[in-house]
């Protein structure tokens, strides 16, 4: 019988994790305590059972739901210290997934108003993302994300700010919120200034909406990446062209589930979008909120979809690829990679 590798020892790129949503379920509620917010009950009561809530948002009144959960968790964010402790537990948590290399994607407009206004929240990131990495040893940089439900001229701004702060680690610009509200054309100007600059665009689509939201994406954005992309499967034309060009789609699976995107973990198209050759980055999106992290994408991939350890060893080689990671560096992990399935 052929040996069955850790998944968790599987070296790997993390290219999909929100900066809020990365925090363990015991840090929020530590937090809460500490800055006296209260939280909803349902998010409350499910935490203190182990579990995550109960979420569903393939309508509005459920992503709204979604997202009164992720704001209160947002709001217990208020100082330089807890912004510290999310990154540092941010890394801690993916290299015991096997995560070498992460991209963690923060709207630093949501900080802000407590940390003393756009520039310093973002420099309070940027510090912590500086000193978790000389702590731990991870590759760790930012993806600024502009939010879809704001003005066109916000992400402007977030754009400008993204490119000053390119040499300090922020290396994309994304898009995120519901893909439902906000054409992807409205945003263009200030993706155009975020890769002017240098940075990757990788906006979300292809998630609560079909592939027309992903081709918005490829030509109205010219998306490097995909924060999502799996109902690309629906159209194999748009397959043909994320695989011709080498566009990466950050698949999700576990988050997939529990918004109801797909009612199971076997109907999220990872065979398809891998057999069409259209590479995948596994992510875990929102941890605390859908309660899994990296490496169990990578077992819904093995379990529920028979991926081969070779298989699973070319996902996470195509998580390196994607990633912003220097020559050298991607090197190296894809060396580690082969390493692990040789072993």
């Amino acid at each position: 019988m052929e040996r069955v590798r850790d998944l968790s020892e599987l070296p790997k790129a993390h290219l999909h994790l929100h900066f809020t949503g990365s925090m363990r379920p015991s840090t929020l509620l530590e937090l809460a305590d500490k800055h006296g917010v209260r939280l909803p009950d349902v998010l409350t009561e499910a935490l203190g059972r182990g579990e995550s809530p109960k979420l569903r948002a393939t309508d509005e009144r459920g992503w709204f739901r979604f997202q009164r959960l992720y704001d209160a968790a947002r709001s217990c964010l208020r100082d330089a210290d807890d912004i510290r402790r999310l990154v540092r537990e941010a890394a801690e948590e993916d290299l015991r997934d096997g995560s070498k290399w992460l991209e963690i994607q923060v709207d630093p407009t949501s900080y802000a108003p407590r940390l003393g206004g756009l520039i310093p929240a973002l420099e309070i990131i940027l510090d912590a993302v500086d000193t978790t990495v000389r702590d731990t040893g991870i590759g760790m940089r930012v993806l600024v994300a502009a939010n879809r439900m704001r003005h066109p001229l916000d992400a402007r701004t977030l754009a400008r700010l993204a490119v000053r702060y390119a040499d300090r680690g922020i290396v994309g610009f994304g898009l995120s919120n519901d893909e439902r509200r906000g054409m992807a054309r409205d945003f263009d100007r200030a993706f155009a200034i975020a890769r002017e600059g240098g940075l990757l665009s990788a906006p979300h689509g292809g998630e609560l909406t079909g592939p027309a939201s992903v081709r918005d994406c490829l030509d109205d954005l010219e998306a490097h990446r995909i924060g999502h992309g799996v109902r690309a499967a629906e159209d194999p034309r748009l397959l043909k062209r994320l695989a011709d060009r080498g566009v990466t789609c950050e698949v999700c699976p576990a988050s997939n589930v529990a918004l109801g995107v797909y009612e199971k973990p076997e109907d999220v198209p990872l065979r398809t979008l891998f057999e069409a050759g259209v590479p995948m980055a596994l992510g875990a999106d929102d941890p605390l909120l859908f309660g899994s992290r990296l490496a169990a994408q990578y077992e819904i991939a093995r379990h529920h979809h028979g991926f081969t350890d070779a298989e699973l060893a070319e996902l996470a080689r195509q998580s390196i690829r994607a990633s912003a990671a220097s020559a050298d560096t991607k090197a190296g992990l894809l060396s580690d990679v082969d390493a692990w399935l040789t072993a």
